[in-house]
C-alpha cells in the first residue's frame, strides 16, 4: 500500500518473518494471548531489526557511489554487527566507531558482537566512554575523503527517517499477516532505544489505520524517549510525502524496566529472558529485547488484557550479545 519505488534498496533480509504464539507462556501466565513477530530470523550475519533499515541505507549508499560505510555504536552493537555483514555481503568496506563503556570483562570485550565485527571483515575504531563517537566518525569520513574514498554515514541504531522506512514497511506486514491469520492484535510491544523500529512502526500503522505501538525503553526517560520516538516517525513521514502528521498522539513508551541504565543488568530482564527461554526455547539478549520482554510480561500480567485478546512482541534480535554478558547469568 506505500509506494517506496522511488528509495533505493537492496535485499538483505528474509521477508516476511513469521508471526508465532507463545502459547506455552501464555498458560503459565494467564492472561492474554502472546505472539512473537520473529525479526531475529531475518537472517544475514546472524539476523535482527537492522537489516530491514539497512536495506533503504545501502541502497542510498551504493546509489551515491560509496565505497565505504561507517556508523556508532557500543562496543556490543547489534546494529554494529549487522551493518558489517550487510556490508560484506554488498562488498563494500565497513568501519566502526564503538564506544567501550563501563563494562570491560573479557567476554564483553572480545566474545558476541565483537567477534563476529572481525570475522565480518570491519574496521574497528575503539572509543572511551567520554569520546563522542559522531565526532570521530565525522572526522574518519573526512580523512577518508581526503585519500579519494566515498565515505557513507549511518547514525546510531541506523535510526533516521530514510532507515525507519524498513520498520514502515513491517507495519503493514504485520498487518497482512494478522488479516491473513485471522489474528487481532491490541498493540504491538518493541525495545526502543535509537527510537527508529518504534518510530518506523509507529509512522506506518499511523498511514494504515494499524495497531498501537508501545516501546519498552532500554535507556532515557519516557518523557525522552517519546519525544525522540515522535521526531523518527515525524521524519518517516515526511519522506512518504506526509510532512504535517502529527504523531506524538501515537507515542506510548514505557521507562520501568530500564533499571540503572542502558545495557545495565536488572532481576526483571533476568526472568525475562529465563521465562522466555524455558517456556517456549526463545532466545532473547540482556540489554534491548529482555528488557523489552519484561515490559511485555508486565502488560500480561496487568489485568488490562483478557484472555481472549492477543499482544504482540516484536522480536529485535540481538542474541549474539547473549556471549559478552556470561556473568550476567
Amino acid at each position: 500500500m506505500m509506494d517506496l519505488s522511488r528509495f533505493p534498496r537492496v535485499a538483505l533480509a528474509l521477508l516476511p518473518t513469521p508471526i508465532e504464539p507463545l502459547s506455552h507462556l501464555s498458560a503459565h501466565l494467564g492472561g492474554p494471548r502472546l505472539y512473537a513477530k520473529r525479526d531475529d530470523l531475518t537472517g544475514l550475519g546472524l539476523g535482527g531489526n537492522k537489516l530491514r533499515k539497512l536495506e533503504f541505507l545501502l541502497g542510498e549508499a551504493q546509489a551515491l557511489g560509496a565505497d565505504t560505510v561507517l556508523t556508532v555504536g557500543a562496543l556490543q552493537s547489534n546494529h554494529a554487527r549487522q551493518t558489517a555483514a550487510a556490508c560484506a555481503r554488498q562488498g563494500l568496506d565497513c568501519e566502526l566507531i564503538l564506544r567501550r563503556g563501563s563494562h570491560a570483562t573479557e567476554a564483553y570485550l572480545h566474545n558476541g558482537n565483537m567477534l563476529l565485527d572481525r570475522l565480518f571483515g570491519a574496521r574497528l575504531h575503539v572509543l572511551e566512554a567520554h569520546e563522542i563517537r559522531e565526532e570521530r566518525m565525522a572526522a574518519r569520513a573526512e580523512a577518508l575523503r581526503a585519500k579519494g574514498r566515498q565515505p557513507y554515514c549511518i547514525p546510531v541504531g541506523g535510526s533516521c527517517g530514510l532507515g525507519n522506512l524498513g520498520y514502515a514497511v513491517c507495519a503493514e506486514e504485520i498487518l497482512n499477516q494478522a488479516s491473513a491469520a485471522g489474528l487481532k492484535f491490541e498493540a504491538v510491544v518493541t525495545a526502543t532505544g535509537s527510537g527508529g523500529t518504534q518510530g518506523g512502526l509507529v509512522a506506518g500503522m499511523h498511514l494504515l489505520g494499524g495497531l498501537p505501538v508501545i516501546g519498552v525503553a532500554v535507556e532515557g526517560t519516557r518523557a525522552e524517549q517519546e519525544t525522540l520516538t515522535a521526531h523518527q516517525a515525524a521524519d518517516t513521514l515526511r519522506l512518504l510525502g506526509h510532512s504535517h502528521a502529527d504523531t506524538a498522539a501515537d507515542v506510548t513508551v514505557m521507562d520501568e524496566f530500564v533499571g540503572p541504565g542502558y545495557a545495565r543488568p536488572t532481576d526483571s530482564m533476568r526472568e525475562a529472558l529465563s521465562l522466555a527461554a524455558r517456556f517456549e526455547g526463545l532466545v532473547l539478549d540482556p540489554v534491548y529485547t529482555g528488557k523489552a520482554f519484561a515490559g511485555f510480561i508486565a502488560l500480561a500480567r496487568s489485568g488490562r488484557y483478557g484472555k481472549d485478546q492477543s499482544l504482540l512482541f516484536m522480536h529485535t534480535g540481538g542474541s549474539p550479545g547473549l556471549f559478552g554478558y556470561p556473568e550476567s547469568f
